[in-house]
């Protein structure tokens, strides 16, 4: 039929899903000091505080750098809330994965 359109396929990539422990997406988070290693291992979120006031990380949170102030992380895990009080350091959020250099 010569009305007909050729079908053309567009291929896409496929969206990359986050890791899940029971059922709800999860990010993986390392806190960690040239010495010491504060946390390392899977999230449902975590809570810091930048010059701009505080935030949260969730999974499928985009590329994010930035230095925080004086606070307590406060990191959503599997096995309940833990807290990390931190007097400086740099976070690095990439491809859902979260890494804070503290003491920096």
């Amino acid at each position: 039929m010569a009305d007909e359109k050729p079908q053309v396929e567009v291929a896409t990539e496929p969206e990359q899903a986050a890791p899940k422990h029971s059922g709800k997406p999860t990010v993986a988070i390392k806190v960690y000091a040239p010495f010491k290693i504060y946390y390392e291992g899977e999230g449902y979120s975590l809570s810091a505080v930048n010059a701009t006031g505080p935030f949260d990380i969730l999974p499928h949170h985009h590329n994010f750098l930035c230095m925080l102030v004086p606070c307590n992380l406060k990191i959503q895990t599997p096995d309940g809330e833990k807290i990390i009080k931190i007097h400086r350091a740099l976070m690095h959020v990439k491809a859902d994965s979260i890494t804070v250099f503290v003491d920096v």
